[in-house]
């Protein structure tokens, strides 16, 4: 099967699987299992940071770094659209009592600034006390840009908020402004890493951020269930990640960039053109989204077909795969022609 519906569908490697079952290991949650030990240290070293802290989950990172930043009653400001406010299931509010204050996002996956702003509450009893400002690099496949990133850590020293960085995909932005990950974590006070998207991994996160921070991190890591025992079966799996499938995240960078150029070319349109990536985001009318999942599937490739549509490029994509792809692609639009000219649906997408 082709499967363009997100990055985590990537397996871990044969060499990946190799190093797994070779792993040291010992008990972490009593800080003896030495390849966790070195994959949090590879943390700390590539983020510039004090130290990192191993995680199953990239939402359980996102979790607890927020139950870390802010207190009951107290907000932390997101973008509308961003991972840690819409998609986690509303952990910060149901587990923390952490008010969320979402914001419109402007097309570049920024937050303007003046609007962060105008969100910050008074210092007055009727409001949730702000605390922290939440960014996403990448969001929805765009790179933050390193000029803006320093600028809202410049606007966070002077009005007292921290500021944490969803880093799902932060590897993917380093990749593609050709800069050390330290580039981009140095305008932040904490950042998640997530090993089991483009990396390859087949689970867990980091946390990174300052030996006090980290320090009451890990209670309520402990406190979420996110303690481990010999978890360096899957910590040598984030080790391997980090050596080997860094620099060829810039393949699916291209890759996407080639498929974009190919479905422009059959008329397909694409929303935010110019792929910086490994996300690509097309809209098609309800009834040609309709019809073309279940047109694919029978051909072994899977989206998501929808109004808004994404697709991920990833290490289990190749480009012959993609060529493959398109070859469908273009078949189905000629089978279904009279649908191509229907009325779009605008919706939000995952």
């Amino acid at each position: 099967m082709i499967d363009l519906r997100s990055d985590t569908v990537t397996l871990p490697s044969d060499d990946m699987r190799r190093l797994m079952a070779q792993a040291e290991v010992g008990d972490d949650v009593y800080g003896d299992d030495p390849t966790v030990a070195a994959l949090e240290a590879d943390g700390a070293r590539l983020s510039a940071k004090q130290g990192a802290l191993f995680f199953p989950s990239g939402t359980q990172a996102n979790l607890v770094a927020l139950l870390t930043h802010c207190q009951r009653g107290e907000e932390y400001i997101v973008g509308q659209q961003a991972h840690n406010y819409r998609f986690e299931a509303g952990g910060a509010a149901v587990l923390g009592s952490i008010q969320p204050q979402p914001l419109e996002a402007d097309e570049d996956g920024t937050l303007s600034l003046d609007k962060v702003a105008a969100a910050i509450k008074p210092d007055d009893f009727h409001f949730a006390r702000t605390r922290l400002l939440c960014l996403e690099n990448t969001h929805n496949g765009k790179v933050l840009p390193l000029d803006y990133l320093r600028q809202a850590f410049q606007f966070t020293r002077e009005r007292g908020l921290a500021l944490h960085i969803d880093g799902a995909r932060v590897f993917n932005a380093a990749v593609a402004l050709n800069v050390p990950l330290s580039e981009i974590s140095q305008y932040c006070d904490t950042l998640t890493i997530c090993l089991s998207k483009g990396l390859g991994a087949p689970v867990g996160s980091l946390l990174c951020g300052d030996a006090a921070y980290l320090h009451q991190a890990k209670r309520w890591r402990k406190m979420v269930g996110g303690g481990m025992r010999q978890s360096g079966i899957l910590a040598a799996a984030g080790r391997y990640a980090l050596e080997h499938n860094v620099q060829r995240l810039r393949e699916d960078h291209d890759n996407a960039a080639w498929l974009e150029q190919q479905l422009v070319t059959l008329g397909v349109e694409i929303m935010a053109p110019g792929a910086q990536t490994n996300m690509l985001f097309i809209r098609q009318p309800v009834e040609l989204a309709a019809k073309l999942g279940p047109w694919m599937r029978q051909h072994d490739i899977v989206i998501s077909s929808g109004t808004v549509t994404r697709l991920a490029t990833h290490l289990n994509v190749s480009r012959a795969d993609l060529e493959k792809v398109v070859t469908c692609w273009r078949e189905f639009l000629q089978h279904h022609a009279q649908l191509v000219a229907a009325p779009l649906t605008s919706v939000y997408f995952q």
